[in-house]
């Protein structure tokens, strides 16, 4: 049976990014604390600023489009040739964000067309512009009060995983998911469909009729709503035809290209008729199965790994008759009395992302210089807006191996103690800087932050010294520690000089391997 700090403190680590240690002085039922995680959550704010947006850092010459289907064709942002009186610009959900404002910049432009000191240049502001959307998101989940908006906002980051060139492009689809996360998931898949940036990883800009790319309709159906073997591969082609014209032109603006859209009739599930893209989803969404297929994924992400198809079906039709309200789904989820039985408590391994950004909300880590949160996640295996492919990262299991759960057991000491941390990243073929010695891999220095363990000392100010490892093992854990370690960690506080005593307990506990589940 959990008590209720255990139950409180797993609503905090699976809603959100951890329990910060006011969190679980606040004598909050984990019920009342869901009401307060959904109502600090109502509110929606941009992830932007200045260093997320990338500039060209030289005039550019407007280069000539290449053809479509080529690689080159990938984001150049050029004029389109193709657009006509009939094209019909959308406009961005998100209005205000830094790709709606980065229209008027300069298009980006092929790298054949550059010299090698331009491509570098390009390449080092495109790197910088999302280094910054990534620490910037990262401290945002560590101490923003929506918490339930931004760990929605990683998961479905994960869900409709996509890896664009364009820093803007990407930021836009990150705030578009960030205003939906917890609304309507038919909204939410038709804004996500119809971003530049989705469009372009998937081949959908190439999508014309007579010459149908069926892979913008193929993941929509096995990856994004129904799941492999609930359509056919004639459904992927019907559905391909329905989504032909839907692009993006020069200003990052969805545009749908009347003249390459295949307005023949199509049968799709069963249907038939003259289906536009915008159908096809919503007959997708008539499908009870997506509704199961959403709410597995889900179950997966925020309670066990395992799937209990007792706790999926009610909450899939449940989420069905709601017309896919996210809210109602996640309330619903985080309610049920088996959300906090002890199989579901202290089991899930943290992604990369969840550990490092638990690190910073828990004991208010700080780090002047950010940069080295990026190597972090390529060390670990998880980096925000570089998923691996389509299907996003695999999680589970997958996230340990022998040398990331070194890195793992380390990083502790790295962040607290001033330990070095020496890793040689792998070669990434989908990297800006690809091709560089191992030598010019490798990180290996000392990390400054600094921690905030005032509210740790609160929690523990009425216990005893001798009994402090075991009171704050409790908070840091969600995992049963080994009496044989509790008793390790205590002796080892108790040798330590009393000005590094909390510190010290705090870095040994971190760096058990049940730190790494939660």
């Amino acid at each position: 049976m959990t008590t209720t700090q255990q139950q409180l403190q797993h609503l905090y680590w699976r809603a959100g990014f951890g329990p910060r240690p006011e969190d679980v002085a606040s004598g909050l039922s984990a019920r009342k604390a869901l009401r307060q995680l959904l109502r600090d959550s109502e509110k929606f704010e941009l992830l932007d600023s200045p260093a997320m947006q990338y500039q060209e850092p030289f005039t550019p010459i407007m280069a000539v489009a290449p053809a479509a289907g080529t690689p080159q064709a990938a984001m150049v942002t050029t004029p389109d040739q193709t657009t006509t009186a009939s094209a019909t610009a959308v406009k961005p959900l998100v209005g205000r964000s830094a790709l709606a404002r980065g229209r008027n910049q300069p298009p980006l432009l092929r790298r054949q067309d550059l010299t090698a000191q331009q491509r570098k240049m390009q390449n080092d502001n495109i790197r910088q512009a999302f280094y910054a959307m990534n620490t910037g998101w990262l401290n945002r989940m560590a101490t923003s009060p929506a918490q339930l908006r931004e760990k929605l906002t990683f998961f479905w980051h994960g869900h409709f995983a996509c890896r664009v060139r364009r820093p803007d492009a990407a930021l836009h689809l990150n705030n578009t998911i960030r205003q939906l996360a917890l609304g309507n998931f038919g909204d939410l898949l038709l804004a996500v469909s119809k971003e530049p940036a989705m469009l372009q990883f998937l081949n959908n800009q190439q999508n014309r009729k007579q010459r149908p790319n069926e892979n913008f309709a193929r993941e929509v159906m096995e990856l994004f709503t129904m799941g492999r073997g609930n359509y056919t591969e004639k459904d992927v082609k019907e559905a391909a035809r329905a989504f032909t014209g839907w692009g993006y032109n020069v200003k990052g603006e969805f545009v749908f290209r009347e003249n390459q859209h295949d307005a023949d009739s199509k049968t799709f599930l069963g249907r038939t008729g003259n289906f536009t893209g915008e159908e096809v989803l919503k007959i997708i969404l008539e499908q009870p199965r997506t509704a199961e297929f959403i709410v597995t994924k889900m179950y997966r992400f925020f309670v066990n790994d395992t799937p209990n198809p007792a706790h999926i079906r009610p909450l899939a039709q449940a989420f069905f008759k709601s017309n896919y309200n996210i809210s109602t789904l996640v309330e619903q989820l985080f309610s049920a009395d088996w959300f906090y039985e002890p199989a579901n408590v202290g089991t899930r391994i943290k992604s990369p992302i969840e550990l490092l950004a638990g690190i910073k909300r828990t004991m208010g880590l700080q780090l002047p210089d950010d940069k080295p949160l990026i190597v972090f996640q390529k060390a670990l295996g998880q980096t925000l807006f570089e998923p691996p492919n389509v299907a996003g990262w695999p999680g589970g299991r997958n996230w340990i191996d022998s040398s990331s759960l070194l890195y793992r057991l380390q990083l502790p000491s790295v962040l607290l103690k001033n330990a070095e941390f020496n890793v040689a990243l792998k070669e990434d073929e989908n990297d800006l800087k690809p091709q560089v010695s191992k030598a010019d891999r490798t990180f290996r220095q000392q990390v400054k932050t600094t921690v905030k363990l005032t509210s740790v000392q609160t929690l523990l100010a009425e216990t005893a010294p001798g009994q402090q490892a075991a009171k704050l093992s409790e908070f840091v854990l969600q995992a049963s520690i080994r009496p044989e370690n509790l008793a390790l960690i205590q002796q080892t506080a108790d040798k330590a000089p009393e000005e590094g005593r909390l510190r010290t307990m705090v870095t040994s506990l971190l760096s058990l391997p049940e730190y790494q589940l939660m």
